[in-house]
């Protein structure tokens, strides 16, 4: 089964971006992380029909009530969590692991931080980043495979804004 991953997409309207529109017509579930910002927005994703959701800190308060801040599923007898917030830094991981083992899931996607990681230890850990608005980063999104049981992940660099600070280093890199 094909999970992508997403997060902190910070859309005003309520279509997807065809950046990654594409990618998310050929997987079986949308696991988002939170901060779609408004309701348009989320129903764009909704309208997909395959879509796991949690609230953000960005989301209007009609996301806020209707999406939980938790949410566990399982795919092929492998829990997946869903949550937003978790992280304040990339470089520390330890407050999402021992949150992924409190949910008693094996792999556990987060948001906020706006930038991707994929960390494996006893647990599995995802935040996919930015398509639209990342930091530290170039836009993108995690593919999650889960097969008999075994999950791989992959962190997908997509077209889009690139954060000022990655576009600044090119320039700097293209002047050499």
């Amino acid at each position: 089964m094909k999970i992508i991953a997403l997060s902190d997409t910070h859309l005003k309207g309520g279509e997807i971006p065809t950046t990654f529109k594409d990618i998310l017509d050929d997987c079986d579930v949308i696991a988002h992380a939170g901060d779609f910002t408004t309701m348009e927005c989320y129903q764009a994703f909704a309208s997909t029909g395959k879509l796991k959701a949690v609230h953000g800190n960005s989301d209007d308060s009609e996301l806020k009530e209707l999406l939980p801040e938790k949410l566990i599923f399982d795919v092929d007898g492998v829990k997946i969590g869903i949550v937003h917030e978790g992280a304040l830094s990339i470089m520390d991981t330890t407050p999402l692991r021992y949150l992924a083992l409190e949910m008693e899931v094996d792999v556990l996607i987060f948001g906020h931080i706006h930038r991707p990681l994929v960390e494996t230890s006893d647990v599995i850990l995802i935040c996919p980043g930015s398509p639209t608005s990342p930091r530290m980063a170039c836009p993108s999104i995690v593919e999650i495979n889960v097969d008999n049981g075994k999950v791989s992940a992959e962190i997908i660099e997509i077209e889009g804004h690139l954060c000022g600070y990655i576009d600044f280093t090119r320039k700097l890199e293209g002047m050499k």
